[in-house]
């Protein structure tokens, strides 16, 4: 008789983890693919990480500096405070669209050979991460041309941008496992961004929201973000909102837990769905 032999995912959670880092050089084979593949047979190319963000930081501020006139955060210019809150929210738009496509656009890899599923949409988030960087340039060159200067404050900037990351692949995971099973999410997805940018705090700074509500608005986690990355670039000018904050990471921490759940509950129907 001859012998079965199945390959399937480590039903422990410690041999799961322990397959992530041993699968770990697919991980960055995956992330540098992805990267090339984003910018591959692009006119401007790598140009497009600067443009969309700096056209975004100039709408918003025409509309919400110069026509609707909302306040600055103390002394700093407005520009400044958008472009800071543009930077963690471009980051998650993009880490959110392109996890949520990943495993459909792995279909042939995950359809032929076993390895832990969530390296993929972790891989499609570092896209997203290399954009921050390339993003953080205009930053500078904004600072430099208004000569505002960061204070002792942005050495916790990696901080935060680990806290965008952990926001993003939350519901990354949770989204890509339904756009798995229901393709419908692929049009969700657009509308979930679109809808955020309106009720995060982009283009204006949190402080205009009444403080009954600050708690309540902060249950959307990408507010923690936001303001953690602008206490961070604009020093002693934007105030933490220490209670705020609790809540984003407790937010934050929920999806990230109820995003790994889901995905790993479906994880092992993947490759006949797809």
């Amino acid at each position: 008789m001859q012998d079965v032999i199945i390959i399937e995912a480590g039903r422990l959670k410690r041999d799961y983890w322990l397959e992530l880092w041993r699968y770990r050089e697919l991980f960055q084979v995956l992330a540098w693919r992805d990267l090339s593949v984003r910018y591959k047979q692009t006119v401007i190319g790598i140009l497009w990480a600067l443009i969309r963000p700096l056209l975004t930081m100039l709408v918003l501020t025409v509309i919400f500096g110069r026509i609707a006139k909302l306040p600055s955060d103390g002394n700093t210019p407005y520009a400044l405070v958008v472009f800071a809150g543009i930077l963690p929210w471009t980051f998650f738009a993009t880490g959110l669209t392109e996890a949520s496509n990943s495993l459909i656009s792995n279909a042939n890899l995950i359809s032929k050979v076993y390895f832990p599923r969530l390296i993929v949409p972790a891989a499609a988030i570092v896209v997203a991460l290399v954009d921050l960087l390339i993003s953080f340039s205009i930053m500078l060159a904004l600072m430099v041309w208004y000569q505002f200067w960061p204070s002792w404050h942005i050495v916790f900037l990696p901080a935060f941008v680990l806290f965008a990351f952990l926001t993003s692949i939350g519901p990354s995971l949770w989204i890509s496992a339904l756009n798995v099973k229901y393709r419908d999410f692929r049009y969700i997805i657009p509308f979930i961004v679109q809808f955020g940018l309106y009720v995060s705090p982009i283009g204006f700074s949190s402080n205009v929201i009444p403080n009954q509500w600050r708690l309540v608005y902060s249950l959307n986690p990408i507010v923690g973000v936001i303001d953690g990355f602008r206490w961070c670039l604009l020093g002693g000018q934007s105030e933490l909102y220490l209670p705020g904050q609790i809540f984003s990471i407790a937010a934050t921490a929920f999806f990230l837990w109820f995003g790994v759940r889901q995905f790993r509950k479906t994880e092992k129907t993947f490759a006949d769905l797809i």
